[in-house]
């Protein structure tokens, strides 16, 4: 057993130190009766411990219905969508075997949904109707220097042609004018024609500004010698007359370099009702790693990835609206890192905490700020500790929602860097002039933490690794309650599973919280062995549901309530009810979860009637369905009854 093992399994062991010390004084030699491991399991299994700690477990699957989960989210149905597309697994990609799970956490059964594209590193969102949409995926695996053999790159096609675009079909060729080295484009490409500008003052015209197109090319030939080093023109083969005059292009180095992956434009709606794929209008843009925000009028903002030839989508921002199911450009631009995590305020603007998963240059779209998209106005966010730090972090919007205060927890340096945080920094974006404090240190530096908001107000962080993708065997096997109030931090019941990339938590509605995926990069501390897909999902289940108090009732009403209109439930507990909380349901992947809030809701109790208010900002509370829960003085939660907010 390495050290870092050892050390672990020794916190173990220590966990409710009270409980274990007062046995061992009374039955010591019994007690030395038991296996370590069978002391540890009589010991977290303690009701006195669970009602302090809570518990961990593994959901048993079949095997034949395990998959390499990616994505996850709540549907309306109460069951939950596991999505893998190809699991980060080139041999899938290859025969197009893309999976797509459907658990109902209830019943326990679990099927298999076909899916129609790869979805591995898509984005999503809860959309008003109850369906999830789902944007982007993969096109291409990246390609690992050494593994390149054909030198390519990314060509920038002109169109001096102030009249008309131009399209040039996949399989194009093009040929240095100074090298004399020939390309193939591999899509096709449109563009667009050239701008006329004029001067201001004057109205004379001044020049063309060149339409232009991206696309990604490949030398003809294997080998390094067809490399380039330098930029150069492209003669482009096939055109004639204007069109060959017009259009050209130009590329900086093509090399053998790393090719990183590659997106798609597709987008779907997944009906959790008949529980299948509906194909929506694609993307403008191709996108890999995007993030999905719903804005106040209710379309979808689609943000960064990386595009069809791996490139960072140059700031090319766009809206899914869903009455036409069709993608809009904002026609203003911005660049983030890749899954930004972007969230609706209160007044219609967008928070960017800085938190992000990765791809994109270290000094372009990384500060933390408020983001009018109308106005493209970004007003940048101070005080943030670790700044650095900030890939694979998590961003929570703290309970309730009406406070508008997030908590951004851990990160790391940016791509494999060993570096990570321990930090957690709070900011009151209520506040005229809002920067970033620091809340409650974690133990150790924590990049991919996962983190769910509960019905009680706390709030569970739990996982991630001290290293990039868990190396070194630096998987974090503890897991804490953030206590809102309290601004405190409690250590709970240590998760049985590590946690890093690729992982992600759902709260479920009946209180509880399952965690799925992680995706270590080496098996063993001395980073030799491949690492292997965490395909086990756990489930935590809080304290709060191991007290001696039974959980609060909660039934009928209606199934629909408009913003600031009423709806009454029935409960023989409604005089016990301290909150009411109305939760979305999340969508979770690569420690982004932009959907999960939980917001306060006024009530009034009547013998065992519970009369609810829905607030009335339709940017606090975005069209939906949410699950709405009441909880008594002991913080019990009740079981969640779905609401659709229209």
């Amino acid at each position: 057993m390495n050290d870092r093992a050892g050390r672990r399994r020794a916190r173990r062991l220590a966990i409710g130190t009270a409980v274990v010390l007062a046995l061992a004084g009374m039955n010591g030699p019994w007690l030395y009766r038991f296996s370590t491991e069978k002391y540890h399991q009589y010991t977290i299994n303690k009701p006195e411990y669970k009602a302090a700690n809570g518990k961990w477990e593994i959901v048993d699957f079949p095997e034949e219905y395990r998959q390499n989960t990616i994505h996850a989210a709540l549907l309306r149905t109460g069951k939950v969508l596991l999505v893998a597309g190809s699991g980060n697994n080139q041999d899938n990609f290859d025969a197009k075997k893309f999976d797509t799970r459907i658990w109902d956490p209830v019943k326990g059964t679990i099927k298999k949904v076909p899916t129609p594209a790869d979805l591995f590193c898509t984005g999503h969102t809860q959309l008003a109707n109850g369906n999830l949409l789902i944007a982007g995926g993969t096109k291409r695996y990246e390609k690992l220097q050494g593994d390149v053999t054909k030198a390519g790159g990314l060509m920038i096609v002109h169109n001096e042609n102030p009249d008309a675009p131009i399209t040039l079909p996949a399989g194009t060729t093009f040929t240095g004018k100074k090298n004399g080295k020939t390309f193939v484009s591999k899509d096709p490409v449109l563009v667009p024609r050239a701008k006329k500008v004029f001067d201001k003052a004057t109205g004379r015209f001044l020049r063309n500004d060149p339409g232009l197109g991206r696309i990604y090319v490949e030398a003809q030939k294997r080998g390094k010698k067809y490399e380039t080093g330098t930029q150069d023109n492209y003669r482009v083969h096939g055109l004639k007359g204007s069109d060959a005059k017009n259009t050209y292009g130009i590329a900086q180095k093509l090399a053998l370099d790393k090719k990183d992956f590659q997106g798609i434009r597709d987008a779907f709606e997944f009906d959790p009702v008949a529980e299948k794929y509906i194909k929506v209008d694609p993307m403008k843009e191709a996108r890999w790693y995007p993030t999905l925000t719903t804005l106040s009028d209710g379309k979808v903002l689609s943000v960064s990835g990386l595009d069809d030839i791996g490139q960072l989508v140059p700031g090319k921002n766009e809206v899914f609206d869903p009455k036409t199911k069709k993608w809009a450009y904002t026609g203003k631009l911005r660049q983030f890192p890749t899954y930004p995590a972007l969230f609706l305020l209160q007044n219609g603007k967008v928070f960017y905490s800085g938190s992000n998963a990765g791809y994109g240059p270290d000094n372009v779209g990384r500060e933390p700020g408020v983001w009018d998209v109308d106005t493209n106005k970004f007003s940048k966010i101070p005080g943030l500790s670790d700044p650095t730090l900030m890939e694979t972090s998590g961003t929570v919007l703290l309970p309730p929602a009406q406070d508008e205060k997030y908590m951004v927890v851990g990160g790391g340096g940016v791509g494999e860097s060993e570096k990570s945080s321990e930090k957690t920094r709070i900011v009151d974006l209520k506040k005229a002039d809002p920067r970033f404090v620091d809340g409650p240190s974690l133990d150790k530096g924590t990049r991919y933490p996962n983190v769910s908001v509960l019905p009680d107000d706390s709030v569970l962080i739990s996982g991630g690794s001290e290293d990039y993708r868990g190396r070194g065997d630096s998987n974090i096997f503890e897991a804490r309650l953030y206590d809102t109030e309290k601004n405190q931090l409690r250590r709970v019941a240590d998760p049985l599973v590590g946690r890093n990339y690729h992982s992600g938590s759902i709260l479920l509605p009946d209180g509880r919280v399952m965690v799925f995926g992680s995706d270590s990069l080496y098996a063993d501390a001395a980073n030799t062995k491949p690492g292997e897909f965490e395909q086990r999902i756990e489930i935590y289940t809080p304290p709060y549901l191991y007290g001696d108090a039974d959980r609060p009732s909660l039934s009928g009403g209606p199934q629909t309530i408009e913003r600031g209109s009423t709806g009454t439930f029935t409960s023989s507990d409604a005089a016990k009810v301290k909150k009411v909380r109305l939760i979305r349901p999340s969508a979770a992947t690569h420690v982004t979860d932009i959907d999960q809030r939980s917001i306060a809701l006024d009530f009034k109790a009547s013998g065992n009637k519970l009369t609810v208010t829905v607030p009335e900002n339709r940017n606090l509370v975005q069209a939906g369905w949410y699950m709405l829960f009441v909880t008594d003085a002991d913080g019990t939660p009740s079981k969640a009854q779905w609401v659709k907010v229209p």
